[in-house]
């Protein structure tokens, strides 16, 4: 699991990065490569490719294409077979100043198998079959029904995402007048039949949905088990689980999967906080095996203690080499973004080198056979950690 976290981090760092990219015309290519497939055919395709661009108007853009097929076509000569899960490059001239070229490939070996083959020309790079990938975690179906109102929600790995909030209309069951008891009793029965089939038209949001693992259903008193025997819902939706809670609102549902930690104990969200509350615990007692913080991960990991390392996806440390452009005078310091600041000596400071802080402690992680958790901003566990230790930590083998 930790390895998945590891690569899921890496994964869903490039394909943002990508997405960043735009050229001047229809001049960034995207070429898409199934498992198994002969690299020889795409190269192939890659040339007649390079022959067509000839008929392309705009000389830069002409240019921009065959200079960008070419890079290509040279970097698949590295490889002797297509990556098991296939690859995706991409490559063209992501130049923000016009008439300079900045010829830049990336490419991106998926977690999981590419289903599509495809080579586009256009003016953003293609990401949507590597963006459906982000989202390949199991799905289960959240609902919380009382007697007033119910919630009908998605879970899917840490993003939980509501469907339909729905009120009941039912009368209640007592009311003044001269009403036949019976009368009334048949009415408010019906009026929670159409309420609860309401609730089932709702979860059919559920039928389709990419890797489904089931339906959880909870809320407070008997509401809920009245549902599942009336069975409203579509027969093929499984109910994985029940559980009582306190509320059927969002808090409800925040308890609902702090209480489905059982059931659904893979999905990243119940993961995050149980790891969470076990880092909180350690770094609290003067006995605990944890540390937080740059320097004392980085020291860990030098005197190689760390258990496990602990960081926020989208924690994005740099150390930057600085020098005086004016007394030569050097410094460093680690920070998101380089702030350009003046020399004593009236000079400026300029970077002159920088290195991917997050990503070298990662790859020194995986260097040390060490298990990494990636914890989203999205869920309360990886946004508390993010701001409680500012995204990095680990627990400790010893001290």
């Amino acid at each position: 699991m930790a390895e998945e976290s590891k690569e899921q981090y890496e994964f869903k760092k490039k394909v943002k990065e990508l997405k960043e990219f735009s050229g001047r015309g229809t001049e960034l290519i995207s070429v898409y490569v199934t498992p198994g497939y002969s690299l020889n055919e795409i190269a192939a395709k890659l040339r007649d490719e390079q022959g067509q661009a000839s008929n392309i108007k705009s000389k830069s853009t002409r240019q921009n294409v065959v200079d960008a097929l070419e890079k290509i076509l040279q970097y698949l000569k590295g490889f002797k077979a297509t990556p098991r899960n296939g690859i995706a490059i991409f490559c063209g001239n992501v130049s923000r100043i016009e008439g300079k070229q900045d010829l830049k490939l990336f490419s991106v070996e998926p977690p999981g198998p590419l289903g599509v083959q495809f080579y586009r020309c256009e003016s953003r790079f293609v990401l949507a079959p590597l963006e459906e990938m982000l989202d390949s975690a199991n799905a289960y179906g959240l609902v919380l029904v009382d007697g007033k109102d119910a919630t009908v929600a998605i879970l899917r790995g840490k993003n939980i995402s509501i469907v339909k909030r729905m009120h009941s209309t039912a009368q209640q069951k007592v009311v003044k007048g001269g009403q036949s008891a019976r009368r009334f009793q048949r009415i408010h029965e019906e009026s929670v039949e159409v309420y609860y089939k309401r609730i089932g038209e709702s979860m059919n949001a559920f039928v389709g949905l990419k890797n489904f693992a089931g339906v959880i259903v909870g809320g407070p008193g008997p509401s809920k088990e009245d549902f599942l025997k009336l069975k409203p819902f579509n027969y093929q939706l499984k109910i994985i689980g029940v559980i009582d809670t306190g509320y059927s609102d969002e808090p409800g549902l925040r308890e609902l999967l702090e209480k489905s930690g059982e059931i659904i104990h893979e999905q990243a969200a119940v993961r995050e906080k149980r790891i969470f509350d076990e880092f909180m615990k350690a770094v609290s007692t003067s006995s605990g095996f944890a540390v937080y913080g740059l320097e004392e991960v980085e020291a860990a990991l030098a005197r190689r203690q760390v258990k496990q390392l602990l960081v926020s996806e989208d924690l994005k440390l740099k150390r930057f080499a600085y020098k005086c452009n004016s007394c030569g005078r050097e410094g460093e310091r680690v920070a998101e973004e380089f702030e350009e600041r003046d020399c004593e000596c009236g000079g400026k400071e300029e970077v002159a080198e920088e290195e991917d802080v997050t990503q070298a402690l990662l790859d020194e992680a995986e260097r040390q056979d060490v298990s990494v958790e990636v914890f989203s901003r999205e869920t309360q566990a990886g946004s508390e950690f993010h701001a409680t230790f500012r995204g990095l930590g680990a627990f400790l083998k010893y001290k």
